[in-house]
């Protein structure tokens, strides 16, 4: 296996962000979904549209987000379309919650130890790539959340949360086995 070349920058602005895009060489193709966290009411630890904006623009990304599988803001699409307005997402970008609208997409996991399937919101099939901003923060289930985290749950639909949360029985949501979930989520 080859080693994964790793940039780093202690530059923290949005030029920053863009340069380093650049470094890696690769030109996204066709249209870019730009995977984003959009924020939780009332908590400002998130990537701010503001700083992402030049390199979204860069790739002339559409921001995307899906429904999440608990109370708050974001579980219904129209309490999370009125969030990404409130968080200036939908000032500065096209913005397309992936799972406004069913049915879900069901693409397979292969090899999966845990689940054979997962279910994303079916807009994603509308992109040709993505670009996944991210932020790190603990998470209480998956240890600190990132781009696994972004990519796993992050793209999955409101009842794919909760399929990925519970491995497999959405019931279980937040009393499946830990192993099971990170095996999951991977």
């Amino acid at each position: 296996m080859s080693k994964s070349t790793v940039y780093f920058t202690n530059e923290l602005t949005p030029e920053a962000v863009v340069k380093m895009y650049k470094q890696l060489g690769v030109e996204l193709p066709g249209k870019v979904a730009v995977k984003v966290h959009s924020g939780e009411d009332g908590n400002q630890n998130y990537l701010h549209p503001e700083f992402m904006k030049p390199v979204i623009d860069a790739v002339n990304g559409t921001v995307v987000e899906c429904n999440t599988a608990y109370g708050g803001a974001r579980n219904e699409t129209p309490k999370h379309i009125e969030l990404m307005k409130k968080h200036h997402w939908s000032d500065l970008f096209d913005v397309d919650i992936m799972d406004a609208e069913g049915p879900d997409v069901e693409w397979p996991v292969e090899n999966g130890k845990v689940l054979k399937v997962n279910y994303l919101g079916k807009n994603i099939e509308n992109y040709d790539s993505m670009l996944v901003l991210i932020h790190f923060k603990g998470h209480p289930m998956g240890g600190y959340g990132g781009a696994l985290k972004q990519l796993s749950i992050g793209c999955a639909s409101s009842y794919g949360k909760a399929y990925i949360h519970g491995a497999g029985d959405p019931a279980k949501i937040w009393t499946a086995d830990h192993d099971s979930f990170l095996d999951s989520m991977a």
